[in-house]
């Protein structure tokens, strides 16, 4: 019995020196091995239970891993006689190879942590991204195999710092919503020329306390029929006169060691017909025509018109274009140049995810999904909001938080924070991490140009019933004009009439109403509705430009306060505030594109002009408009940095004033308590709030006072703090 025990341990020791030696003598074979195994072999060690339906796939790596165990994992006897035959000449023979083995060991241990990283984020969407996936493209597994297969890829080719800022963010999932984030939004050709020319002024944007650049769109896009770079032709091309891929990457690079994260447009409703896909599709590539949406007839147009509503009825009317060299029709939301995506077709899915993700992979902190509501089209709807939309948006999170948890998503979802919500999706199956605060933004203006705060106080208390978990993108201008869609059924209980009050705006803030102060002009005016949009850069609305002109020291004094006061509010509101480039410096109105051909027929360009770098040279100099700006910005930007109750998470609530021009609100966050007050009014007016607890100091100012029956000089503001 002894002996045929003795007899069994040396077989196994033997069958151990075998393998061993059989491992060693193919080291150098490994590559081959895996190329010719790879792509089962991966699929197999990334599905879940659920893919056992696919035995060929997992039979040869259960192998493997198997051999693997017995060589890792040896049983004691075992053990024993590897360290009998341990010293082996043979492995004396071979130093060279011995040495290099630890630095393959190292890789090796490193890839494998990786993969089980991949393996482990993967593992935890899988079932719920192949449910969606598989609900919108029935019967079609193969593509989302393929899609699993290429966000491994992807993975993999993931800079290793970017791998690990996604580690640091994934321990600290609330790191956005902090009160330390300030962005800014700019035009790179505006700011600095180019993208090599934004990284030499990064200096300048970090002195501006911007932690968050949002660069305007700059991927490749026909000259003439660009809408301002939201028709793409290329995903992977930048403007060349902005420069190249690498450099945007070069600046990513810098952008990240200076603690800036980056933010970019992404387009996925449509393409740019110079786009190689709409290309091929003209020359009549079925593929490639199955990418859009093409009729050869008006029959389903028609219908479609029925029920979806016109963007642009006026500059681009109805939502289709015939093409003539094709005879057919194809679905044109926005304009004519700008061709649908077809997301029934998953192979438009799943190379839009791959565009994403290699602007994710060049360095890219926050994508912002253009135009979210409009990119699932079914007949007989609005073409707008659609559920598959949502289920679209909560893919892209999942995807994003298998290959880049660092990256957040930006929804321009354009419609009153009510209607907004849905694509925060839920605690459990969250889609957008942010949205833009468009409605507070509108009738922030609205309450500039009536003096009634009733409005925004009621907006403000929808917010602030909202979860905490939801973040709010809060800016006063962006790169777009100012629509008014504000609430006219709630302004109606005042005898707000909607046409009569929109021609008030207009008149207003294009300086033809009497005694006002601002400056701008209206975009997309439509004579027979009497509807029009507002253009105009922060500082000309509110009345700097004009005092500027004419030289009247006082009103330049109470514009620039005024300014201030806005930003003021933008930064008390929950949220990540971001201001235009520009606006730090008071930088007015560029009429200049009246003069070029290319530019004139949109007004936009009025608040799109160039960086006055002469005046930002000037930014230092008290007692001129961008001293008095940067200086007063800053202070309020470095307040906000320092005190927790400007955090998303403080709960806020406003509070009666008894003045209907003066907008109260108080928020309170770990022991904290501010009393936040803003006068819309050219007079000094007193907010009569009665908060009985003792005395505050106005972080601004330092005064000490009570916070009650407070004096407010005109446009001005207060931020009091509990003692």
């Amino acid at each position: 019995m002894k002996a045929r025990k003795k007899k069994a341990a040396q077989r196994a020791a033997k069958r151990t020196t075998e393998m061993k030696e059989k491992i060693a003598t193919n080291a150098e074979n490994k590559k081959a091995e895996v190329v010719d195994s790879t792509e089962k072999t991966t699929a197999a060690k990334n599905t879940t239970k659920k893919e056992v339906e696919l035995p060929e796939v997992k039979a040869e790596p259960e192998k493997e891993e198997k051999m693997s165990e017995i060589k890792e994992e040896p049983t004691e006897k075992t053990e024993k006689k590897k360290v009998e035959v341990k010293p082996e000449p043979v492995k004396e023979e071979e130093k060279p190879e011995v040495k290099e083995e630890p630095i393959k060991t190292e890789k090796a241990e490193n890839t494998k942590v990786q993969e089980q990283e991949f393996e482990r984020r993967m593992a935890r969407h899988y079932d719920e991204l192949k449910w969606l996936y598989c609900e919108l493209y029935e019967n079609r597994m193969d593509m989302f195999e393929d899609l699993c297969k290429n966000l491994k890829n992807i993975y993999a080719d993931r800079k290793a710092d970017l791998k690990k800022q996604d580690r640091v963010r994934e321990q600290d999932p609330e790191w956005y919503k902090k009160n330390d984030i300030l962005g800014m939004m700019m035009y790179v050709n505006a700011f600095a020329g180019n993208l090599k020319g934004v990284k030499e002024k990064l200096d300048y944007v970090q002195e501006s306390n911007v932690n968050y650049l949002h660069l305007m769109p700059l991927l490749e896009s026909p000259e003439g029929k660009s809408d301002g770079g939201y028709a793409v032709s290329d995903f992977r091309k930048v403007q060349p006169e902005l420069g190249t891929m690498e450099d945007l990457e070069s600046l990513a690079d810098e952008c990240r060691k200076k603690g800036i994260s980056l933010c970019m447009d992404f387009v996925m409703n449509h393409t740019s017909e110079e786009h190689e896909w709409a290309k091929r599709a003209r020359a009549g590539e079925r593929e490639y025509m199955d990418r859009y949406y093409f009729y050869d007839n008006y029959d389903v147009p028609s219908q479609f018109e029925q029920t979806v509503p016109q963007v642009f009825p006026t500059t681009a009317p109805g939502n289709f274009t015939w093409l003539d060299d094709m005879k057919k029709f194809v679905m044109t939301t926005f304009y004519p140049y700008q061709w649908d995506l077809n997301y029934w077709n998953p192979v438009v899915m799943n190379e839009m995810v791959y565009n994403m993700l290699n602007l994710t992979n060049k360095g890219i902190d926050v994508i912002r999904i253009d135009a979210v509501p409009y990119i699932w089209k079914q007949l007989g709807t609005n073409c707008r909001n659609l559920p598959q939309v949502h289920n679209i948006v909560r893919m892209m999170r999942m995807i994003c938080e298998i290959v880049c948890p660092g990256v957040l998503l930006l929804g321009e979802v354009v419609m009153e924070p009510e209607k907004v919500v849905p694509y925060f999706g839920s605690v459990e199956k969250p889609e957008c991490h942010m949205l833009y605060n468009v409605t507070t933004m509108a009738t922030t203006w609205n309450t500039v140009a009536t003096r009634d705060a009733r409005l925004l106080r009621q907006q403000m208390d929808i917010i602030n019933r909202l979860p905490k978990d939801y973040v709010f993108l809060n800016y006063l201008r962006c790169h777009d004009d100012i629509g008014w869609g504000l609430d006219y059924g709630w302004l109606g209980q005042f005898g707000i009439n909607e046409v009569s009050h929109k021609k008030y705006l207009s008149d207003f803030f294009t300086g033809n109403y009497k005694n006002s102060f601002a400056r701008g002009e209206l975009y997309n005016a439509d004579p027979a509705s009497g509807d029009a949009r507002q253009c105009g850069t922060t500082a000309s609305l509110c009345g700097i430009e004009k005092a500027a002109y004419e030289k009247d020291e006082e009103a330049t004094k109470r514009a620039i306060r005024y300014d201030l006061t806005l930003h003021a509010y933008m930064l008390t509101q929950s949220g990540i505030p971001v201001i235009y480039s520009g606006d730090e410096i008071g930088q007015e109105n560029d009429y200049t594109y009246h003069e070029d051909p290319k530019k004139w027929e949109d007004s936009r360009y009025l608040h799109r002009g160039d960086f006055q770098w002469d005046k930002a040279e000037l930014r230092h100099t008290k007692g001129t408009i961008p001293g008095e700006m940067f200086e007063g910005l800053s202070k309020l930007e470095t307040i906000r940095k320092s005190h927790p109750v400007f955090e998303s998470t403080a709960d806020c609530r406003t509070v009666d004033t008894w003045d209907d021009s003066i907008l109260g609100l108080i928020k309170e966050k770990n022991g904290e308590k501010l009393v936040a007050l803003f006068n819309f009014s050219e007079y000094d007016k007193v907010a009569w709030i009665n908060e009985e607890d003792g005395m505050y100091e106005d972080l601004i100012s330092g005064r000490q006072m009570e916070a009650r029956g407070v004096q407010i000089p005109a446009f001005g503001c207060y931020w009091l703090l509990k003692k």
